[in-house]
């Protein structure tokens, strides 16, 4: 990497925080940091990213950000999770992806690939959100989710993709999409923003 990269928790902390001063009990980076350590752990649901944190102490409770090292219950992660700006969310991870890729190393790497697919989300009608379905920008060298925005149920992914490209920097990288959008309007928004498709 060339350039330092902020801390997830510092992107994290710009997520805006719904709940009054008063009551509030633990942090927000914080919360969403320990989500985020217990998800990339397989922990997946409220109970386990709880219990997830009680399980690994104190030490790592201070290293999130929780004051006298204790972390929320289900209950708390649960009204959380549910309340949150989840767009504010997804705009402050995505510009974080964004710096990662600006701070790689292109020469390690000669093709700097972005694909752009859409996906309709596993286990979604369960969750009371039938067909939920997601268009997302991944970096290939990276691995890391650029973008990503819900497809209103009423359109399709080609008039989602125009946010989705607008959205990110093209200039240098290819990208890639499935036949579906393979359109002139997308050809040439990649092109005006200096990407090669």
């Amino acid at each position: 990497m060339n350039e330092q990269v902020r801390p997830l928790i510092e992107v994290l902390a710009e997520v805006p925080d719904f709940r009054r001063a008063e009551g509030k009990r633990h942090p927000l980076p914080a919360i969403l940091a320990l989500v985020c350590a217990a998800t990339l752990c397989g922990y997946r649901s409220y109970g386990a990213m709880a219990e997830w944190g009680r399980h690994y102490g104190a030490e790592l409770a201070g290293a999130l950000g929780f004051k006298q090292g204790q972390t929320p219950c289900v209950g708390t992660l649960h009204t959380i999770l549910t309340r949150l700006d989840h767009q504010a969310l997804e705009a402050a991870l995505g510009r974080w992806a964004q710096e990662v890729l600006a701070a790689h190393d292109p020469t390690k790497n000669t093709t700097n690939v972005v694909a752009v697919d859409g996906k309709t989300l596993r286990g979604s009608a369960r969750q009371g959100a039938s067909g939920t379905h997601l268009l997302a920008a991944l970096s290939s060298a990276l691995g890391l989710t650029l973008h990503q925005q819900a497809v209103d149920d009423k359109s399709n992914e080609i008039t989602a993709v125009q946010e989705v490209l607008k959205s990110l920097v093209l200039e240098g990288r290819v990208v890639t999409v499935d036949a579906l959008l393979t359109q002139r309007e997308v050809a040439q928004t990649i092109i005006d923003k200096k990407g090669t498709m």
